[in-house]
């Protein structure tokens, strides 16, 4: 075999060999979101094809999953199971950075001037919180939005009992019980407030600014990644900016 033939062979083998390895570009990147007013869009943006769109543009495969307990959500992405998640400005200090994660705040959905809150059945002010079992999602944003109603309020933890309670169970919780009190965030937020007998005495718009509701992901994860997340939420704000009724619609029914 001359020269000319062992170097064709060589190339050849070299081109088979590069077609067998599937590119880095390729890699599916997991991406976990939890029911919230605010993050329901990442949801219109998956179903109607525009984080697949942005995702090819990038040359990547993105997987958006739906964890409907929130802290598990970010303990999965803790974990390492996830690139990136949906969480509180609070919950990414609490958790992953604690967990020694390093994390990028990609995009600030908006604040929460609102969208949390404390609903009690017993009582129609901050103050009669004293005493109560107030049920909630332990050292998650619903625990600081407590903390900080109590402050501005003369009143500390030591004045009730906190019960940790999964996001999952807490409107159902407060539906059955004749004595409950609740923090919350929304959609679960507003089908409490309709409780026949409940008073919402606190929530976020007493404390502006103070809750960013973000998607966090991996500070080493690829800027392919980093680029195709912000096009889709963008561009899925931009849908809903023009008033597509559509849309609004939507994501309402995906809240509900």
């Amino acid at each position: 075999m001359n020269r000319f033939n062992i170097l064709a062979s060589t190339l050849l083998c070299a081109v088979m060999l590069f077609a067998a390895v599937p590119a880095e570009a390729a890699k599916t990147h997991r991406v976990c979101w939890s029911h919230y007013t605010g993050w329901e869009p990442w949801a219109y943006a998956d179903e109607h094809g525009i984080l697949k769109k942005w995702a090819d543009k990038y040359g990547i495969q993105i997987k958006l999953d739906l964890i409907n307990d929130y802290v598990e959500s970010i303990n999965l992405y803790t974990a390492g199971k996830y690139d990136a998640c949906v969480m509180t400005n609070m919950d990414a200090l609490t958790i992953p950075a604690v967990g020694g994660v390093d994390s990028t705040v990609l995009i600030i959905g908006d604040y929460s001037n609102g969208n949390d809150g404390i609903v009690l059945k017993r009582g129609t002010s901050v103050k009669d919180m004293k005493g109560q079992k107030i049920k909630l999602v332990e050292l998650s944003v619903s625990h600081y939005l407590m903390s900080r109603a109590l402050s501005m309020n003369g009143l500390a933890e030591r004045d009730l009992t906190v019960v940790n309670t999964s996001d999952a169970d807490i409107g159902t919780v407060f539906i059955t019980d004749k004595d409950a009190a609740v923090v919350t965030w929304n959609p679960i937020l507003m089908s409490v407030r309709n409780v026949k007998g409940a008073t919402l005495v606190f929530d976020s718009s007493k404390i502006p600014g103070e809750i960013l509701d973000l998607m966090v992901v991996k500070t080493a994860a690829p800027d392919s990644l980093k680029k195709a997340l912000t096009g889709a939420w963008y561009e899925t704000m931009a849908i809903m900016s023009a008033k597509d009724a559509r849309a609004k619609e939507a994501i309402a029914f995906m809240a509900a």
